[in-house]
């Protein structure tokens, strides 16, 4: 992995080499996550975000009291090669953060209806976990920000290109952000998200 590679994307590098390995299929049950840990000996807390991307992608599915299974997996390692080639200009780089932010916000904008006490617990968290880098962060924060929209395909979008913004800079944002997000959850305060986003700085 490169030093711009997210700890979790590398998990689920390993995840789906593991898959390809043991030659699982639709259907089949995945190791907890707790021997995900280790066998592929990374953190728990990389493997459930690994695991919550794939959950997004609809790669797999958790059953209440029976454990993770596989849905319809499919290799997309080409999204790696591809990033290479796509993200070649200047351009075409700010065009994709532009368009990733403009999912985030429409993530934060559908997430607030299904926002509750325990969910902002959870995400002041995430916030001010020591254990995560601010790149790390801000994946976690959008992807459960992204399971509360139940919208698997906005899911998706985002996650193709949260795949490719890895190899491009920084994809996080100042830290004041987030706790200003959760703020506006905590206090109902809807119309301010659109202006939250608005003054994020815009793209280099």
């Amino acid at each position: 992995m490169s030093p711009k590679q997210k700890v979790y994307q590398g998990v689920l590098h390993e995840i789906r080499k593991y898959i390809d390995t043991h030659e699982l299929k639709p259907g089949d049950k995945l190791p907890s996550e707790r021997e995900l840990s280790e066998k592929l000996q990374a953190g728990r807390s990389s493997v459930r975000e690994a695991l919550r991307a794939m959950e997004l992608l609809g790669l797999i599915e958790t059953r209440h009291g029976e454990g993770t299974f596989l849905s319809h997996y499919r290799p997309y390692h080409s999204v790696e090669v591809l990033s290479s080639f796509v993200l070649q200009g200047a351009k075409t780089k700010n065009d994709l953060l532009f368009a990733k932010k403009i999912i985030e916000k429409e993530a934060a904008r559908i997430a607030y209806d299904h926002i509750c006490e325990e969910d902002i617990k959870e995400l002041y968290g995430i916030v001010h976990d020591t254990t995560l880098n601010s790149n790390e962060k801000h994946v976690a924060f959008f992807q459960f920000l992204f399971y509360k929209t139940e919208n698997l395909l906005l899911a998706r979008v985002w996650q193709l290109m949260d795949e490719f913004s890895y190899s491009i800079s920084s994809i996080s944002y100042d830290q004041t952000f987030y706790l200003e997000l959760i703020n506006l959850y905590r206090y109902k305060n809807y119309g301010e998200i659109e202006k939250l986003f608005y003054a994020l700085p815009a793209s280099e």
